[in-house]
């Protein structure tokens, strides 16, 4: 399974880090997974906002171009997600996830932007 962590209630222009670790059988399958960072804010369906490849490429939403970084670290299992700059519409819940042929879902990790 996969669990999320890192986020908080933050002023705008705040900064944060979320992270990710999976857990289980799917640990064995990681390494060669794209895995994605989604959001999705109240009454909105979730929307993918940042990608880390196998090879640590990265592609990004035009929203959060060049304030959010995405990385990885393949032997401990884990995908981050730096987000700086952060503003009020960057509130959601924050989920990580295999790219293509999604894992089961986490529960996420609030994060809330104050203006």
């Amino acid at each position: 399974h996969v669990v999320e962590s890192g986020g908080a209630l933050v002023q705008a222009g705040g900064s944060l880090r979320l992270s990710c670790k999976v857990f289980g059988a799917i640990t064995s399958v990681f390494n060669p997974s794209p895995m994605g960072w989604y959001r999705q804010a109240p009454g909105k369906q979730r929307e993918l906002v940042a990608i880390v490849g196998s090879d640590k490429s990265t592609d990004y939403a035009d929203s959060v171009k060049g304030r959010f970084t995405a990385s990885r670290d393949n032997s401990r299992k884990m995908a981050y997600l730096q987000m700086n700059d952060l503003k009020p519409e960057d509130t959601g819940l924050y989920y990580c996830n295999r790219h293509t042929n999604n894992w089961p879902w986490g529960q996420g990790t609030q994060v809330t932007v104050s203006s």
